[in-house]
Parts: C-alpha cells; structure tokens; sequence
C-alpha cells in the first residue's frame, strides 16, 4: 500500500463559496472524499493537506520525506506563479509530483501564464474543474501500480 499526500495551497479552503464560475461548486470536502475514495479503493491511502501559508505548505513537503509518503498531487493555486520556495521544497524531497488546477491558467490572466511547477510535474491536470484531481489520482494510482 502506498500513501498519496493529496496537498491544496491557498483560499481553497473556500472552493463552492468562491468565484464559482471559475472554480465550480464542489467543496474541498468533497474532492478530498472523491480523491480518497478511487485511492482507497486500489489500496492506497490519502493525507489530505491545505494551507494558506506558503512556509506551512514547504513544511508539509518536508514532512512528507520522513512519512515516506509515496506520490503528492498538488494544487500550489495562487503559488503556482510565485513559490520558488515550494519549488525548491518538491526538488529536495525527490517526491513525484502531480500540478493540479480547477481551471486552466493558460487561459485566464497572463500573470497566471507561468508554472513554477510544470517543469518538474509527472504531469499536469488542469481545466477539468474537480475532474483535475481525479485524473490525477487515476494516473498516480497508475504510477504506483508499475
């Protein structure tokens, strides 16, 4: 069994009250449920984690190597074009990861254009709204059973 860190950075904590349009109805609840079920169902276990503190977020990153957590699916949000922190964090622990997103930057503002991630992301999953998170888990879970 494997142990998937599913980790959300800031105001997600509002996903289903905040900007709807953008980010759709479902609650961080309930992607965490929806995620931890496929997961559990192929044997594997889920550490739901969200922060708005970015030091909070490259802390649980680090923790994350002394847990010996296995794969983390990661939704830095507003960090996505700023964190060189969280960046720095994800190469260290030598973690694979997975870059989430509800909507897909590439088509919204041009300052939300640039990913600190993507270029060291298994892959990323973006624009799917919730379904973001479940392919995903799918192809971490696909990743795991190799």
């Amino acid at each position: 069994m494997a142990t998937i860190l599913l980790l959300h950075g800031p105001n997600l904590n509002l996903l289903g009250k905040r900007e709807t349009s953008i980010y759709g109805n479902s609650t961080l609840d309930s992607i965490n449920r929806s995620v931890s079920h496929l997961c559990f169902s192929d044997g594997h276990s889920v550490v739901n984690f969200q922060s708005n503190h970015e030091g909070a977020l490259v802390d649980r990153i680090q923790q994350a190597m002394d847990e010996s957590i296995d794969v983390i699916i990661f939704n830095p949000a507003a960090y996505t074009h700023t964190s060189i922190a969280l960046r720095d964090s994800l190469l260290a622990v030598k973690i694979p990861f997975y870059e989430v997103h509800l909507s897909n930057p590439k088509e919204r503002e041009e300052f939300r254009h640039t990913s600190y991630f993507s270029d060291i992301a298994v892959a990323v999953y973006s624009g799917l709204g919730a379904e973001s998170y479940t392919q995903a888990a799918k192809a971490a879970i696909e990743f795991l059973d190799e």
